[in-house]
């Protein structure tokens, strides 16, 4: 599939969905750098029962005049803001998010690298970085499989993973070489990865061949490649294992069950071998996931719409919305760390089987740096 890099383009930030006037932040003593960044549907007393709004709609809570949090409206569309309740509610924030690219298919794998968010293009079946002023530079075509899963091993050399080949391939001075050959360890379709600090990789195995069966049970695995390409299957009985990240001490690592809804939690041993430590938070198609360093996940919801940080316990803490766009993948970056990179596309299910999708990467800023892999 040919890649035309002029499709490619920055594009102008979408605008904030509502703001509060000067009066209004006045009255709340609101920080007017947050009002920028935030969009609030509507301001709601604090202590006053229910907000009712939309599923997804922010109200600003306040007591004398003094903000006490934003929450979110849940699922049913109505987020309690008792003051007894206040902090265990939803917590979340509509971001304004800043467009640096627009225009390509199908972006995955976002990994922050020397400066630069490396990512592919599973559709166009290329390997790119881009800077976080938006500067584009495209590395190697694959012409034979679609990219998806990206690493980055201790020397900088780049892995890229091959869905249906099941390969890993190794980036080095502008070519592609082989890596591993997992096609007679994968039982399925090989899907995301990551690379831990000390090289090791993590590949998700879906257990089946897309496109996915109906009746596909708990079948996806986990399997870990060292860096002498040996491989094993060290976790089983995931639920379409997806985005999957590894802390920086390299004990903890998350993966996200798309057919589960939510994420499941292993505790890494010297070897690489994994142990269910269990399973929590509660979000729809989570697809591409990252830690920070607060130990909370940012999920990317493909059907949900939205970027969503969900702490160790399950609670939802904030919430980035790109209304009427599948969230594809998430990654902390930028020289502290506190970038959000947001890759989202304009598609559906129904339309990707089509072969018709429009991607881009926003960026926002964030409180909690990143931590570990990606």
């Amino acid at each position: 599939m040919r890649h035309n890099r002029t499709r490619l383009t920055a594009a102008q930030p979408p605008q904030i969905i509502t703001t509060l006037d000067s009066r209004v932040l006045m009255q709340l003593q609101l920080n007017r750098e947050n009002a920028a960044k935030y969009g609030i549907w509507r301001v709601e007393p604090a202590g006053t029962g229910i907000f009712t709004g939309k599923d997804g709609q922010a109200a600003l809570c306040f007591d004398r005049f003094r903000v006490s949090c934003i929450v979110i409206a849940s699922k049913r569309g109505a987020a309690d803001v008792t003051a007894t309740s206040l902090f265990a509610g939803r917590f979340a924030m509509t971001a304004r998010l800043r467009t640096i690219l627009d225009g390509g298919r199908y972006f995955e794998g976002p990994r922050w690298h020397l400066g630069r968010l490396w990512f592919v293009d599973c559709m166009a079946r290329t390997l790119l970085s881009i800077s976080p002023s938006g500067e584009l530079q495209e590395h190697a075509a694959l012409t034979d499989d679609t990219p998806c899963g990206l690493g980055v091993l201790p020397d900088g050399d780049i892995v890229v993973l091959t869905m249906f080949r099941k390969r890993l391939l190794r980036f080095s001075d502008g070519a592609l070489s082989l890596h591993a050959d997992l096609s007679e360890v994968a039982t399925g379709t090989i899907d995301d990865m990551i690379v831990d600090g000390q090289g090791r990789a993590y590949v998700g195995d879906l257990g089946f061949n897309l496109p996915p069966p109906e009746r596909r049970g708990a079948v996806g695995r986990i399997v870990l490649v060292t860096l002498d390409g040996r491989a094993r299957a060290v976790a089983e009985g995931l639920r379409f294992p997806n985005g999957i990240a590894v802390s920086s001490d390299h004990r903890r690592l998350v993966v996200a069950e798309m057919d589960g809804a939510g994420l499941a939690e292993y505790d890494v041993a010297p070897d690489g071998g994994l142990s269910l430590r269990g399973r929590f938070g509660s979000i729809n198609d989570p697809d591409g996931i990252c830690l920070d360093a607060n130990g909370a996940t940012w999920v990317a919801s493909f059907t949900e719409d939205a970027f969503v940080r969900i702490d160790r316990t399950g609670v939802e803490r904030e919430r980035i919305t790109v209304s009427g766009r599948r969230a594809l993948a998430c990654a902390l970056g930028g020289a502290d760390r506190r970038t959000l990179f947001c890759l989202s596309a304009e598609t559906s299910y129904e339309e990707l089987r089509k072969g018709r999708s429009t991607s881009r990467i926003d960026v926002v800023e964030v409180d909690t740096p990143g931590d570990g892999c990606p």
